[in-house]
């Protein structure tokens, strides 16, 4: 039986198993590859979604568990917030290898609706997800130039 799932704004039957993780759900039933695959036990945050406003791993989120939910990937992050996150993450040269970087932008954007003015420990405690190449400091800036630049 086909579950019905809104991602990006758009609705979708999906005919896969309740338990299949949302991720899979995404990248081989809907054709939306920005969500990356890392570590498939929720640690990493490379799967990271925004899920009603929350930043969720998509990696350990069953598709049964979405309902009615409001999901957005780095393909539907479009709006004011995400352009100013996207601007801040080219201006303070963010991506180094890039693999990490949807999932660093969704939970970015997660943080930004909730603390539109976040100080350091706020984003150190929100930003969990794990970046190879060590670009924590400039993460952490970009987010603050989104934040400061949304607040214009």
């Amino acid at each position: 039986m086909p579950t019905r799932v809104t991602v990006n704004g758009t609705p979708h039957e999906v005919d896969a198993e309740p338990a299949k993780p949302m991720l899979w759900v995404l990248r081989e039933e809907l054709g939306l590859t920005g969500t990356k695959f890392g570590c498939g036990i929720g640690q990493c945050g490379a799967c990271t979604v925004v899920v009603d406003g929350r930043a969720v791993r998509a990696c350990v989120l069953p598709l049964s568990a979405v309902g009615a939910s409001q999901v957005q990937t780095i393909e539907g992050l479009d709006d004011p917030l995400a352009q100013a996150i996207k601007r801040a993450w080219i201006a303070e040269k963010v991506p180094q290898c890039g693999y990490c970087q949807p999932g660093q932008i969704a939970a970015a954007y997660a943080l930004l609706k909730a603390s539109p003015n976040p100080d350091d420990a706020t984003i150190e405690a929100a930003m969990t997800n794990i970046c190879r190449c060590g670009t924590y400091p400039r993460i952490r800036a970009a987010t603050k130039r989104a934040a400061a630049e949304r607040g214009q």
